[in-house]
């Protein structure tokens, strides 16, 4: 959970997916055959989410550069080559203006195959301390006029040169930006976006030859039809993945300047649950900030690192990616997922996913708590279909392992409408999840993240 979680409740965006859908790619030869009217519910799912990412060096090499160059080797990427020139910054979160060399990338456009009401850019890189990147948005609506360049964020894997941020307060009136997502303001008037670019500032200190170097890019982009509930799905594994456990309630109270542990911390403490699962850890060096008292302190490396000095929370997607990319050779995105059985296409190949819901009490039996927004990490299912999960709202590590109700929890996860404790009707972020995998990855996890888009 998070106490940072009401400008979630106004996306308008979630996932309503048609449960019980798959790529035809996934399917296992021990996994049940598609039932007719589970292949047109595919069909009708398929157009929900559109995910495009930059990361070869042709990639690199199409879009429109303004003092940059394309890297090759085993993880093609982009760097400074002469910057455009310099510019200051005037951090908010500092007071200080600093000056800067950058230099600049603009993504071809790229039209999606859903005309969008949302869009969520995300981005693996390396910024040494002396540089930091900021990544922009334009889009075409389908009457035909354009947004303006909206930043999805400026961004640092360290805090040092500058705070990392979101950027509040940007409209054109016909859509907006919350924290990290952007939103067409008005989803019945029939607006949507169909197409956009993203743009990359690159920014070192002046006179060296630092330079970030940006790995991947993209967005995934959706159109989700309200609703409060979603059909129900049919089993197709058995299978859990054994993933560290870490509870976000044993570090109440740490850390006030990073939203001040507990329930806030469920987004970095699940982040931090998957990057050791595929064996990366931050080193004693990493960790010696921390006061030694505290147990688990790559936690609170892992709140302080993903901490969003505008939104005051660790809960920023793109920033939870961001971080876990900081770690050798692995990539991570934030996207949608269209069902329970793309889960389990996942889970089968041996990749573990963390989800956003929302949810009173009584609709999650044996959570013991309701939210208005929390991450917890999928590790498995049952034989009976039931979704093994590591929710660090728990309070110790030995007991963030919990087996929720299939039905109830693909309802809290994939619907775009649901009632608060109060009956009033509020957004679910329905489908959202992080997904982290190494870049030398197993063939199985390539096909099952190539089958969702992903690659």
């Amino acid at each position: 959970m998070t106490s940072s979680t009401p400008r979630r409740t106004v996306l308008a965006a979630a996932l309503a997916a048609a449960a019980g859908t798959a790529a035809a790619s996934a399917a296992s030869a021990t996994a049940r055959p598609l039932a007719d009217a589970e292949e047109l519910a595919e069909v009708a799912a398929s157009g929900l989410v559109d995910n495009r990412f930059w990361t070869s060096y042709t990639d690199w090499r199409c879009g429109a550069s303004a003092g940059t160059r394309a890297v090759a080797g085993h993880r093609p990427g982009l760097e400074i080559d002469a910057p455009a020139g310099r510019l200051d910054y005037a951090d908010p979160h500092t007071g200080r203006t600093s000056t800067w060399e950058y230099a600049t990338w603009t993504s071809p456009v790229h039209t999606s195959t859903v005309p969008a009401t949302e869009v969520i850019a995300s981005w693996n890189a390396d910024t040494p301390a002396g540089t930091w990147i900021q990544i922009e948005l334009r889009g075409t609506y389908n009457d035909a006029t354009t947004t303006p360049w909206y930043v999805m964020g400026r961004w640092a894997a360290g805090d040092g040169d500058i705070r990392r941020t979101s950027v509040d307060d940007q409209t054109d009136g016909k859509s907006s930006v919350w924290t990290d997502t952007f939103s067409v303001d008005d989803t019945t008037s029939g607006l949507r976006l169909v197409s956009y670019q993203l743009r990359l500032t690159l920014h070192r200190t002046p006179g060296t030859a630092l330079t970030p170097t940006v790995w991947r890019l993209g967005a995934m982009a959706s159109d989700i039809p309200d609703r409060f509930t979603v059909p129900a799905s049919t089993p197709r594994l058995d299978r859990e993945l054994i993933v560290p456990r870490y509870s976000q309630n044993t570090h109440v109270g740490r850390y006030p300047e990073y939203d001040n542990g507990g329930e806030a911390w469920c987004s970095p403490t699940s982040s931090q649950m998957i990057i050791e699962y595929w064996g990366r850890r931050p080193s004693p060096e990493q960790l010696a900030w921390v006061n030694p008292a505290f147990t688990d302190p790559q936690v609170c490396h892992a709140a302080r690192f993903t901490f969003d000095h505008q939104y005051e929370g660790c809960g920023n997607w793109p920033f939870n990616a961001a971080y876990a990319a900081t770690y050798p050779d692995m990539n991570a995105v934030v996207t949608r997922l269209r069902s329970l059985t793309d889960l389990e296409t996942l889970i089968r190949a041996g990749i573990p996913a963390i989800t956003s819901q929302s949810f009173r009490k009584e609709e999650l039996t044996g959570a013991g708590y309701g939210t208005a927004g929390h991450l917890m990490t999928v590790i498995g299912f049952t034989a009976d279909g039931d979704v093994i999960a590591n929710d660090p709202a728990s309070p110790g590590n030995e007991a963030v392992r919990r087996v929720y109700r299939r039905r109830e929890w693909e309802n809290i996860w994939l619907r775009t409408k649901r009632y608060d404790a109060n009956g009033k009707v509020r957004s679910g972020t329905g489908g959202v999840c992080y997904i982290f995998w190494p870049v030398r990855s197993a063939p199985g996890q390539h096909r099952a993240l190539r089958s969702l888009g992903l690659l």
